[in-house]
Order: C-alpha cells, then sequence, then structure tokens
C-alpha cells in the first residue's frame, strides 16, 4: 500500500521516556502506600494515563487521587524528563526520511497531554518534523486504546484512516491504531512482545527503527 500519511506515538517510539516518567510514577506511589515494584509499575502503566488508573490508585493506596498530587506528578515528572529524556535510538534519519518521503505528511499522535509531549519533541530536536501536527489524547473524547486521536490526526491531514500507518510500541496503541482502520507497524527493540502485538492489531513487528523506512515504503 501506498500511504497517505505516517502517524507515530510519542512514548517509546521517538523518545526513550518510559522508563523515567514510570520511575517517578512508582516513586510517588510508593510514598501514598502502594508498594508497586519498578517493573508491576512498567507492565500496568505503559500505555495508560494516570488519570485512567484512578480506581486502581485509590483502591491500592486509600488515598483520592487529587488534582494536586496529579500538579506534583507531572512537575517531578517533568524535570526528570528535562535531565535525562533521550531520543530512540536511529529515529532522526528515520524521521528525516519518512517525512521528505511523504512531502511532510506526518503527525505525531500521542496519549500523553500536549505538555510533555511538546516538551519531549523539542528537547529531542523532533519537533520541525511534527510542529503543526501533534494530537493528545487528553484533547479528545475517548484517549486509547480507543481510535480518538489517531482518527483526528488522520482528519487533520485530510488523510483516509485506512491508508494510513501507525507507528506504535504498545498493546494498548496498537489496539488504538487497529481500531482506526489503519495498517499498525509495532516496534519491539527487545523483541519479546511480538506476539501480544499481533494479537492487539500490528500488521509488522519490527526491532529497530532503521528497519521503518523500508517497511513503509520510503
Amino acid at each position: 500500500m501506498t500511504f497517505e500519511a505516517i502517524l507515530f506515538d510519542c512514548d517509546g517510539v521517538l523518545v526513550d521516556s518510559e522508563h523515567i516518567t514510570n520511575g517517578v510514577l512508582r516513586t510517588m506511589l510508593n510514598e501514598a502506600g502502594w508498594a508497586i515494584t519498578h517493573d508491576e509499575c512498567m507492565a500496568y502503566f505503559i500505555g495508560r494515563t494516570v488519570r485512567s488508573a484512578t480506581a486502581r490508585i485509590e483502591a491500592e493506596t486509600g488515598k483520592p487521587l487529587t488534582d494536586e498530587w496529579m500538579a506534583s506528578f507531572y512537575a517531578r515528572r517533568n524535570a526528570e524528563l528535562d535531565q535525562h529524556l533521550v531520543a530512540i535510538e536511529h529515529i532522526h534519519p528515520t524521521i528525516e526520511r519518512v517525512h521528505a518521503h511523504h512531502g511532510g505528511r506526518i503527525a505525531c499522535a500521542s496519549g500523553a497531554d500536549r505538555f510533555k509531549v511538546e516538551m519531549q519533541l523539542v528537547k529531542v530536536g523532533l519537533m520541525p518534523y511534527f510542529e503543526g501536527r501533534i494530537f493528545s489524547g487528553h484533547e479528545v473524547p475517548h484517549t486509547k486504546p480507543a481510535p480518538d486521536v489517531y482518527l483526528a490526526a488522520a482528519a487533520a491531514l485530510q488523510a483516509d484512516p485506512l491508508r494510513c500507518a501507525v507507528v506504535e510500541d504498545t498493546t494498548i496503541g496498537v489496539t488504538a491504531g487497529a481500531a482506526a482502520g489503519a495498517t499498525v507497524f509495532a516496534y519491539d527493540p527487545l523483541g519479546v512482545g511480538e506476539e501480544a502485538l499481533r494479537a492487539a492489531g500490528a500488521s509488522q513487528v519490527f526491532r529497530s527503527m532503521a528497519e521503518l523506512p523500508a517497511l513503509l515504503g520510503c
């Protein structure tokens, strides 16, 4: 297929942020009384917003998830990202090639809040490729695994979702892309999630961003 647009997730696809964000989250959940381990936190929260887990967090900590707690989480998370964030390996030449091949018809469609997405893209030098084409799951009726954010990105690019490619790294994100009708390419750098990613709807699973342009026909 010749794709009309390429839609990228952000965390874990463009930037290596998941371990940073979840490290802060795990510390704060521990402080609040939930003795969740690092691996448990990564497994449960990657691809999921903190707000979407309100009931679970409140049950585990015995405390309400307040706006003040969330504000503290965002502040601590952003400080750590600003200090430690790096780009996914090989992503810069990959984005440059895909952007050029598709005449700029690419977008970033993330489940994260807009401030975080934009801050991260600026931090790693990818903002020039995505400026004006950034979509947040916080700004649509339903975030991932619902398809809303990908449908919004496709509509803004005047592209048929059925002729879009989505690049994701989690089963929640893959589910969202597949539900939008897109062809989903799943990034699995450790090679441990292929079965689950394909079951969620991924058409292709790949291990290095250097492989992606050829998979997309660029």
